[in-house]
């Protein structure tokens, strides 16, 4: 059961779940359990978590994003799922709209998945601007909230700075706080490529080390956990 709408369907969920083994030992799940996962995303330990719970047992999903609840509806075709469009955060009224008292485990798999990453037209990876780009949005939740190409258009340059250090810990926060704002009379509407560039060409690292993050990866999360008030 879903209260998930989508213009399109995304298909079937190429993000694998994580630590499955740990995660089922520490939930110690049994036959009737009620269980939430608030982040339920593609529906991958959502689907081991069911097959644990008998014929009684109930999995009620959440998240914020409604094409991620549109994939885990193909792993959850299941009469004991109950997906609904919601953060973890709003968990007590869900449950009371539900008609649900109380819940015997909660699994929260914070973070964005390889779904969102893969997804061009989301803005999320830094590697869709390297190979041509894609609108820099963000948004966990597309009905809500200003995208990062808003942010980076209204911020002035000493919050986008705090915002870089803050969330990023960006040593070159001043820096590109600076080519942000500079770009800015080019720019209507920021992609993933232009922030990207603006990035490497107002933060140069020295030769670059084996194993060594891409320039842009902590302004990226930076903005994403701002735009989606992650913390």
């Amino acid at each position: 059961m879903s209260d998930s709408t989508s213009a399109g369907d995304p298909g079937a969920s190429i993000h694998r779940p994580v630590l499955v083994r740990e995660v089922l030992q520490f939930l110690d799940l049994g036959s009737g359990l009620v269980v939430v996962d608030g982040t339920v995303g593609g529906g991958g330990h959502s689907k081991l978590i069911l097959e644990q719970l008998g014929p009684d047992g109930k999995l009620i999903g959440l998240d914020r994003d409604p094409a991620m609840l549109v994939r885990a509806s193909h792993a959850l075709a299941d009469s004991r799922a109950i997906l609904k469009h919601g953060s973890y955060a709003e968990l007590p009224q869900i449950l009371d709209s539900l008609g649900v008292s109380r819940v015997d485990r909660v699994l929260l798999d914070l973070g964005l998945s390889s779904d969102q990453l893969a997804d061009a037209s989301r803005g999320f990876g830094i590697q869709s601007g390297v190979q041509g780009g894609g609108p820099l949005d963000m948004r966990f939740d597309l009905s809500e909230g200003p995208t990062a190409s808003d942010l980076l258009a209204k911020l002035s340059e000493a919050e986008l700075a705090d915002l870089f250090e803050r969330f990023g810990e960006e040593r070159a926060s001043g820096a590109i706080a600076r080519a942000i704002v500079a770009r800015r009379s080019e720019l209507t509407q920021w992609t993933v490529a232009d922030l990207v560039v603006t990035v490497a060409q107002s933060a140069p690292r020295g030769p670059k080390r084996r194993h060594e993050i891409h320039a842009a990866t902590r302004v990226f999360q930076a903005l994403r956990i701002a735009v989606n008030q992650e913390l």
